[in-house]
């Protein structure tokens, strides 16, 4: 089994989409665990406030196989691959970690760039994965959150209710 880290974000009818996305995760992938889910404004345009949240899951699908169940989940759920990268979204899912790989695999680079460049990705995995030490920096999820400048982007918990 390999253990995949996504970051589930949404700003379009936020709440029913993260639910959607968690049963579909739970539906495909084993041992679904979230992290708490977080608010947080809209990074580079004026839009609604983003929930986010990281989800660890354990797979046999390869990556290309995880990647396209993804892509088909975002789109299900209204995704507009038109819109601009900057742009409210109804559901995105990226893969952060695909077990301990690092490096450039299906057009994706593991660890994602975005592990250590927004607190909302950082702050959820550190949470559900303090002790695992990122491959480029030598340091723990835990230390990056803990080291990370917080005046960049303001967080706060917020409830989902949702039940696998």
């Amino acid at each position: 089994m390999t253990t995949l880290a996504l970051s589930i974000g949404s700003n379009i009818d936020a709440e029913s989409n993260i639910r959607a996305a968690l049963d579909a995760l739970n539906l495909e992938f084993e041992n679904i665990r979230s992290s708490t889910t977080y608010e947080s404004q809209a990074i580079g345009f004026d839009g609604d406030n983003f929930l986010n949240l990281v989800v660890l899951a354990d797979t046999n699908k390869g990556l290309d196989d995880v990647t396209t169940f993804l892509k088909r989940l975002e789109d299900r759920l209204g995704r507009d691959r038109l819109q601009t990268r900057f742009s409210g979204r109804t559901m995105d899912v990226d893969i952060l970690l695909y077990g301990n790989e690092s490096g450039m695999f299906c057009g994706i680079e593991l660890p994602r760039p975005e592990v250590t460049e927004n607190a909302y990705v950082l702050q959820p995995l550190a949470q559900l994965l303090p002790d695992v030490v990122h491959p480029a920096t030598g340091m723990s999820y835990l230390k990056l959150w803990q080291d990370y400048d917080k005046s960049k982007q303001r967080l706060w918990a917020t409830e989902i209710d949702w039940l696998a």
